[in-house]
């Protein structure tokens, strides 16, 4: 049988730490799958949990262009002002107050055998038992002919940036199968992401533990693509954001602050001018309580990442009393602003749903085109998935 509800809850206490009481999963429909669901009242502005993922990795040319992270838990490794430096171009770049950086350079330790890179000596121990002892390449990290570095080549070929997934979540899942003592448990935590009802579930999770393990035949790894495809959760981290949330939680002189809002204000321009939109390091997880949150557009709650790694915050929006559902909004600021039909369009191409939630249905009798300006906006060649996943990826 699927894994409980109880399971769930168990397997994220366990690995996150504060996962809280104050949730539950319900079956919502055949055709919205499960949802989360508040048993107690969560007031605006509270964290009502904390998860961490099943698995997660960095996207692949956000690794490429130098966005050093963390290998296990994608936690930045610049320190503030070499990340300042790297994003603006200027090597000169000084940043004041540096004792506010919260990357530890001495705690950072690489692989023995391919020298990838953790935050500490904790992650490194923890992608091994996990995942990383099938999946090291030995001596073979930079050599373009190891299978590793060939699949991974192959997916940038055809995913360019911005990046919504990576081969390599993928791969870190069937790793995390191969390696585990117990498959069956992993298996049907992964079951978990399926939108499906139990008996459907059960029958997924049955093909999975055959006398051949599916997920390495050709339909195995479409399955897997599906799964992250529609449950992969945008992570974003940066040494840099750190820096400035200290900055603004100083107590300083008025003359102090302005000259230090103005400086961050010039910063941010500079960086824009320099490297655009791309501030993090950016990569994706999997997150069971999280995956169960149904998208609104006008969501109740939000996901962050303030901790610099995967630890993903789920927060209030809004109070939201026992029994209701807690949603999330799979679209940025910007796209729920947009007509429901654009709106309508990007969650049926990105996540295989059409909305119903109280916006959309109170908008029912608009025609479904798309509006002027959005019109001109695609005429200029933006893809309408191009910010999709940034409302998740605040840090």
């Amino acid at each position: 049988m699927a894994a409980s509800t109880c399971d769930v809850f168990s397997f994220c206490v366990g690995v996150a730490g504060r996962a809280r009481a104050a949730v539950e999963v319900r079956f919502v429909s055949s055709a919205k799958g499960k949802g989360l669901f508040a048993t107690q009242l969560i007031r605006k502005g509270e964290t009502i949990f904390v998860e961490r993922p099943l698995v997660a990795a960095q996207f692949l040319w956000n690794a490429l262009y130098r966005y050093r992270a963390c290998d296990h838990c994608l936690r930045a490794l610049e320190k503030a002002e070499e990340n300042a430096q790297r994003l603006t171009g200027k090597p000169g770049q000084v940043l004041p107050y540096p004792e506010l950086c919260t990357v530890h350079n001495d705690l950072h330790q690489n692989c023995p055998h391919c020298q990838v890179m953790y935050c500490s000596a904790e992650c490194r121990l923890a992608a091994a038992e996990q995942y990383h002892q099938v999946l090291c390449p030995g001596p073979s990290q930079d050599d373009p002919l190891h299978p590793l570095n060939k699949l991974q080549e192959a997916w940038r070929s055809v995913h360019y940036p911005p990046e919504t997934a990576s081969i390599m979540l993928m791969a870190r899942m069937v790793a995390t199968v191969k390696q585990a003592m117990d498959k069956d448990r992993w298996i049907r935590l992964f079951a978990q992401f399926c939108n499906k009802t139990a008996n459907e579930e059960e029958e997924i999770v049955h093909k999975l533990l055959g006398d051949k393990f599916k997920w390495f035949t050709p339909d195995g790894f479409r399955s897997l693509f599906a799964l992250v495809g529609t449950n992969g959760q945008g992570i974003g981290t940066s040494s840099l954001s750190q820096w400035v949330h200290a900055c603004d939680a100083l107590e300083l002189k008025p003359q102090d602050r302005e000259q230090l809002d103005a400086f961050i204000d010039q910063l941010y321009k500079d960086i824009e001018a320099a490297t655009g939109e791309f501030l993090n390091c950016e990569g994706s997880g999997l997150f069971v309580l999280q995956s169960c949150c149904n998208h609104s557009c006008v969501p109740n709650a939000e996901t962050s990442f303030p901790e610099n790694n995967f630890l993903l915050h789920v927060t209030a929006l809004e109070d939201i009393k026992p029994g209701e559902e807690i949603c999330i909004s799979y679209l940025d600021c910007c796209q729920r602003e947009r007509s429901r039909h654009s709106r309508h369009k990007i969650l049926r191409e990105n996540y295989l749903f059409v909305c119903s939630c109280p916006k959309c249905l109170a908008e029912a009798d608009e025609p479904n085109v798309t509006s002027e300006e959005e019109e001109e906006e695609e005429e200029e060649g933006e893809p309408e998935d191009a910010e999709l996943g940034d409302e998740m990826t605040d840090v």
